[in-house]
């Protein structure tokens, strides 16, 4: 089924946006209009158009990833313990610190008072809980064990979590060391360059091509600023309407996977990803294809979407999973090698999350690799730089005091 984006109006005025899993959008209507909500807008969330924008940034959710985790962590311990699940979640009603928190646990509690099942309730969130979410809940409650589903979820998250984390940890260092450059060399030719031209100037002295490049760089920085700030707006909104055409994402996602230093991460982190998410759903009692379905959400690469894609479709028409796969030629060989083992030994959920333990190990020595390469480049490049302008504005003086001693 595909999965559409809406946009609605509570009884309260309240704006709401999140998405939902529906035949049509007609569907997504008629469904929102049952929950008391004004439809403003539904749409395929393949179609594009959603570009990145400020808003996103500023957007506050009313469960936090972190808060999420949270709560499915706590579900799964008292549902474990034996409590009853409206007993459980009365609990957890009390236990959040922010407001939003405990409105959707008070939802949440409602909707299973009202007789509806709790992957039901979780659906009703506004977009707050993942198809995959939701999906791993109903397959624990029609297998007997939802405790059992939410604590694989919980491992699920977690592990997400910590590989997000580590990418994220690992590129602060070089965005830091990156930002001090350009601001360094921005610095130097605001206020340092414009003192040493008013003191050529003064002293009439002929410069050297190199000083006057810098010179005129300086010049055309202080009185264009305002330009350079509309072309880079320019360039940002540019490439927000190019961000939201399909074609134009495959074709740069295409040139990511070909290149020789972030080809291989991308495709290792992406393939953890996937090996992570059809384990637990296979594990988890979810039919092979719908997991297929679901785990294209997690892939950040669309190659690798479609490959995955193509992969499915093979899978239906009767194929096993590695091989289908491995005829794609973009997931590591590894992997697929892994799988096929998996799947001739009856034993594929638990093949798959070796595989996202083995491409984890490799996503950490590979992100290693990158910053060892990253780390000395930018630094040179911020000598280098530096270099030049000091270099430029001092050779002049050196020339004139060898000139006149």
């Amino acid at each position: 089924m595909p999965l559409f984006r809406y946009k609605a109006l509570s009884a309260s005025g309240e704006s709401l946006a999140g998405q939902m899993e529906a035949g049509t959008a007609d569907e997504v209507i008629v469904r929102l209009q049952e929950q008391g909500h004004l439809p403003v807008e539904a749409r395929r969330a393949d179609e594009g158009g959603e570009g990145f924008s400020f808003s996103s940034l500023t957007e506050r959710r009313e469960l936090s990833a972190d808060q999420i985790l949270q709560f499915t962590q706590q579900l799964a311990t008292l549902l474990g313990a034996g409590q009853p699940l409206d007993r459980a979640l009365g609990i957890l009603l009390e236990l959040p610190e922010s407001g939003g928190a405990r409105k959707v646990i008070e939802r949440i509690r409602d909707s299973v008072r009202g007789g509806a099942p709790l992957s039901t309730a979780l659906e009703q969130q506004h977009g707050l809980f993942s198809r995959l979410y939701v999906n791993l809940v109903r397959a624990g409650e029609s297998g007997g064990g939802l405790h059992v589903a939410l604590q694989r979820l919980a491992d699920y998250l977690e592990r997400n979590r910590e590989l997000r984390g580590r990418v994220i940890n690992a590129m602060i260092y070089p965005a830091i060391l990156l930002l001090l450059v350009v601001g360094s060399v921005i610095f130097l030719l605001l206020v340092v360059v414009p003192q040493f031209e008013a003191m050529f100037a003064s002293m009439n002295v002929e410069l050297a091509w190199y000083t006057a490049a810098i010179v005129w760089l300086s010049k055309t920085l202080r009185a264009g600023w305002w330009l350079g700030l509309i072309l880079i707006a320019a360039a940002f909104f540019g490439l927000n309407r190019l961000w939201a055409d399909p074609a134009w994402r495959l074709r740069i996602d295409a040139a990511l996977l070909r290149n020789r230093w972030v080809g291989s991460l991308i495709g290792r982190l992406d393939t953890a990803r996937l090996a992570r998410t059809l384990g637990t759903l296979v594990g988890n009692g979810v039919p092979l294809l719908n997991a297929l379905n679901l785990g294209r959400n997690v892939l950040s690469n669309r190659v690798l979407g479609e490959a995955l894609e193509a992969a499915s479709a093979e899978v239906k028409s009767g194929a096993g999973l590695g091989y289908a796969l491995g005829r794609q030629k973009v997931f590591p060989r590894l992997a697929v090698q892994m799988v096929q083992v998996g799947e001739e030994s009856g034993e594929l959920d638990t093949m798959l999350m070796k595989v996202a333990d083995t491409f984890d190990i490799e996503t950490r020595n590979a992100l290693d690799r990158l910053i060892a390469l990253l780390l000395p480049t930018i630094t040179v490049l911020m000598t280098v730089l530096i270099g030049a302008i000091v270099l430029s504005m001092l050779l002049p003086i050196y020339d004139l005091t060898g000139s006149l001693g």
